[in-house]
């Protein structure tokens, strides 16, 4: 077995992984030659604003007494500029939203394993192509443009990471410190001939990245106070900015200025999904070579904030995120950077037509230089007869679109050169996208005949190793021995076939896999066969009934990924389980309190996503009720005198009930504190950390007997689940728990309906003794629903508190009890262990129901495999590269969490023995035992 859950591993990690290598590999080429437009560019130098986390309709609003909230950015637009709306990309996030604005391309998921702080890809940036960028701000932000730089042209001046902290007094100061550090830089540089003429050489940018309003945003959420209050101060500044450079500059009228945002938030203070709170983002351009506001009567847009704005007469310019790279470029004439696929927004620039029709020809010829080199690298790497090329764009027709447009331009037909340009970069673009997904169909093909060979192996493995439905069978040897030459030989010339194409090696893991996983099914077509007579001499009624039971299961399963209803659906099925199987005749208590307990858990999934409203008194509610539960659970123990003949198991118990008390205490007082700005206690961190160290030590000390252990799980969980908790989730593990508890004596009540055992007395059964090989029994069709409680209830556990799978539903205040200075890896590790906690009770009942109804636990456990890999094969077919972006995040996420759902739970299973079965003893316990 051990060799088996191995290869299980292996394969689901190599299904996991391809996803990212079909649908999401870097798009970035290297080896074009920069471009730029020959004609002389309306500015010397662009001063770049990036509002960090700042809202479109935030900045655009007028207040209730119909003041703008940026009375300077209002008047800017409404006199001097043009302004429109920004569609930012899903992963809103601090760093493709840079890299879109500065680099022009939207960065691919590989970025999300960095943190989107390093770089994961070098690329051109209008930042390495200016003679001089200074840039003032985060130091998340700023270095990755830094260091991406040939030469050292580009300067950057960060605070310090510490500063970032979401308990402070008010994240404004970061913006002060930006707008603080650019006057004295200004000043300094009178007296510092150098850095004065750099300062009054041409191509220069001035970069002043504001992280306040984000961290505000976090901290409050975009609709507070603060939030508004640091729009205000960034106004403020930015007219100080203006003004000064302007009088620096002697008002030489060669400055351009842009005002925009990386990405914007939802109204409960986080950012990363696809909601249009998230994508719309301001953009206010204004100075040199810039548009003056345009009038007109009527325009339409699909939203309707023009009307709330009172912007209707003021024509709104919207663009894609990535067209701003190309705009900066043209404004100040350096090239367009390399890998930038934005199109030149032509109603932002007030120039000629002429050098409106140049800059769109250079906009054209840079995209087509990626299309020409992403062509020939593909055309490389596949045999000739195999290559097909992209249609529309072959060589002649390059040739033809580039004559045509120079043509134009020297007969002056200016409008009809641009709009040929725009036609060449969407076949360009088109083109690029063509040859990036060019192996997808062929990839995701090995992928599926893998997932289906692995499946049905795994099935064969638990109808011959854990039922009688099958004899055994004597194999062919000679055959045995064609098949796996045969099977070889089929190996080498997949392999032969990537090795001339010159594959990368991970096609080889791809398209190699299916080969010994297919290999070993078909070497088990014996079994098969008897298998076949078998099942036709059952009842074939039951039989189909059977299959279609567990395809509407998996089905509601799958659903519920969508809509989380479909789990209180599910639920209140599983209420009436007793009724439907007659068990609640012999148990009936039981059945009442596990109907009641279903119908408990099936309100959470209807319950708002969690983090939206922070409830802190249902916290300290959720923690004494644990408390009160553990001292009837005490109460009942201690009954049972014989089982204690000393006290050491009741102090474990009376520690772990003290960290339960203690962590209610801490999630209140920190958030009383940082109510009132006075940040995170050191003690109360202190406390925290030492909370989530020593719980697992304390469940090791309890007993080992079933109910025991049980109730040691609960509450070492329960005191670090209570700090990681902002509102009424931290009622989610109790009644899960409750569910659990009963699910076990249901097991029990089960196995003796069905005749398949007598009742062990489930109050002295002990974890230990339970490993006895002699007594696991074969699998019935029982087992099967079995397996597929243990699988909803652990999709419960995911869902039953919100859409994990969407990463905007993550709320930092979760982990304000342990930290707040911003950390993106310690942050999402502590998110990762809140989710993990239901999964664990989940896991160790599983375990315990394993144990009681005499199972092997691999028998069960293979068949909870079979139900989440069918469910991942849906996924790995639902996955979308196409359409909104919130639509291509979820359904990425989706078919992650199914993946990942199946190696968390081999790694789960292995925990759960290690908690259930465990325990240390500490030495001075000894003196105390009686014979």
């Amino acid at each position: 077995i051990p060799v088996f859950i191995l290869a299980g591993l292996l394969v689901h990690c190599v299904f996991l992984v391809s996803i990212f290598d079909i649908y999401f590999s870097s798009p970035l080429v290297h080896g074009m030659t920069p471009q730029q437009t020959p004609l002389p560019p309306p500015a010397k130098r662009l001063v770049l604003f990036v509002a960090d986390g700042l809202r479109a309709d935030s900045l655009y609003e007028l207040d209730s007494n119909g003041t703008p909230w940026a009375p300077y950015l209002r008047g800017i637009l409404e006199n001097n500029g043009s302004w429109g709306i920004s569609h930012t990309r899903v992963p809103t996030e601090s760093r493709p939203g840079h890299v879109a604005l500065i680099a022009g391309f939207y960065e691919d998921v590989s970025a999300v394993a960095k943190g989107w702080k390093e770089n994961p890809v070098e690329f051109d940036s209008v930042f390495n192509e200016s003679k001089y960028t200074w840039s003032w701000g985060s130091p998340d932000i700023l270095p990755m443009f830094a260091k991406g730089a040939t030469g050292d042209h580009v300067y950057t001046f960060c605070y310090a990471a510490e500063s970032e902290d979401f308990g402070s007094e008010d994240a404004a100061k970061l913006d002060l410190w930006v707008f603080d550090h650019v006057k004295s830089f200004f000043n300094s540089s009178r007296s510092n001939q150098t850095l004065f003429s750099a300062l009054n050489d041409e191509k220069v940018v001035l970069f002043l990245h504001l992280l306040g309003i984000d961290t505000n945003g976090h901290a409050h959420r975009p609709n507070s106070r603060e939030y508004h209050e640091n729009i205000k101060l960034v106004d403020e500044g930015v007219k100080e900015i203006a003004s000064l450079i302007d009088n620096f500059y002697e008002n030489d009228g060669k400055t351009a200025f842009i005002l925009t945002s990386d990405h914007g938030m939802t109204d409960w203070g986080s950012h990363g999904a696809g909601h249009h709170s998230e994508t719309l983002t301001p953009l206010i351009v204004w100075g040199a070579g810039v548009n003056y506001p345009q009038k007109v009567t009527s325009q339409f847009f699909e939203d309707n904030f023009l009307k709330e704005w009172k912007l209707e007469n003021l024509k709104r310019l919207d663009v894609n995120q990535a067209d701003i790279a190309p705009l900066m470029a043209s404004l100040i004439g350096v090239p367009f950077p390399l890998n930038s696929v934005g199109i030149l927004p032509l109603e932002y620039l007030n120039s000629s037509a002429l050098f409106k029709a140049e800059s769109m020809f250079t906009n054209a010829v840079q995209i087509l230089e990626q299309f020409k080199v992403k062509m020939s690298q593909k055309k490389e790497t596949t045999l000739s007869f195999l290559f097909t090329p992209f249609k529309s764009l072959s060589a002649s027709e390059q040739m033809n679109f580039l004559k045509k447009i120079r043509l134009y331009i020297q007969q002056q037909k200016y409008d009809e050169a641009v709009s040929l340009c725009k036609t060449l970069i969407n076949l360009a673009l088109e083109g690029l996208s063509y040859y990036h997904t060019y192996d997808r169909l062929f990839l995701g093909l090995s992928i599926a005949v893998g997932f289906v060979g692995w499946t049905t192996y795994v099935i064969l493995v638990i109808i011959k190793a854990h039922t009688n439905l099958t004899k055994t069978v004597q194999t062919n040897k000679k055959k045995s021995t064609v098949l796996f030459y045969g099977f070889v030989s089929a190996g080498m010339i997949i392999a032969f076939f990537l090795l001339i194409q010159t594959c990368p090696w991970t096609y080889y893991i791809y398209c190699l896999l299916p080969v010994p996983v297919w290999y070993a099914v078909v070497k088990e077509i014996p079994v098969i066969q008897d298998l076949a007579t078998n099942v036709l001499s059952l009842h074939i009624g039951q039989s189909i009934g059977f299959l279609l039971v567990c395809i509407l299961g998996i089905e509601i399963l799958v659903f519920s990924f969508f809509y989380r209803s479909a789990l209180t659906v599910g639920l209140l099925v599983f209420a009436g389980w007793p009724v439907i199987t007659q068990l609640w005749i012999q148990a009936k208590t039981k059945a009442l309190i596990w109907t009641l307990l279903c119908a408990l858990l099936a309100i959470f999934p209807l319950m708002p996503v969690v983090g939206r409203e922070p409830n802190i008194p249902l916290v300290i509610a959720a923690g004494l009720l644990t408390l009160l539960i553990s001292f009837f659970s005490l109460a009942s123990l201690c009954k049972n005198e014989n089982k204690y003949r000393d006290n050491e198991d009741l102090k474990v118990y009376f520690y772990q009930m003290f960290s339960v008390a203690l962590s209610t205490y801490v999630v209140s007082s920190t958030h009383d504190s940082l109510k009132i700005k006075q940040g995170l206690p050191v003690m109360n961190q202190i406390i925290s950390w030492m909370t989530l160290v020593s719980s697992p030590v304390l469940l090791l000390l309890s007993p080992t007997f079933l109910f025991e252990r049980l109730f040691s799980i609960l509450l070492s969980l329960m005191s670090t689940y209570l700090l990681l908790s902002t509102g009424y989730e931290a009622l989610f593990p109790l009644a899960l728990f409750g569910l659990m508890f009963v699910w076990i004596n249901m097991e029990q009540e089960a196995l003796q309906h069905y005749g398949l055992s007598l009742k062990p007395k489930l109050a002295v059964f002990n974890f230990t003794c339970a490993m006895d090989i002699t007594q696991f029994r074969q699998l019935h069709l029982d087992d099967v629903r079995r397996s597929f409680f243990f699988v909803f209830f652990i999709v419960t556990a995911f869902f039953g508190t919100g859409n994990i799978a969407s990463i905007n539903s993550f709320d930092p205040a979760s982990v304000y009890c342990f930290l707040t200075v911003f950390s993106p890896f310690m942050m999402g590790g502590l998110l990762l262990l809140k989710v993990a906690i239901p999964f664990v009770l989940v896991s160790c009942a599983f375990e315990a129901v394993q144990v009681t109804t005499q199972l092997s636990s691999k028998s069960l456990f293979l068949i909870v495999l079979v139900i989440s890999d069918i469910m991942a094969l849906h996924f790995f077919f639902l996955v979308k590269d196409y359409g909104s972006w919130l639509d291509i995040g979820t359904s990425i996420s989706h078919y992650v969490l199914v993946m990942s759902l199946t190696i968390f739970m081999m790694v789960m299973n292995g925990l759960a023995q290690l908690l259930t079965t465990q325990r240390l003893g500490l030495p001075r316990r000894t003196k105390h035992h009686s014979t």
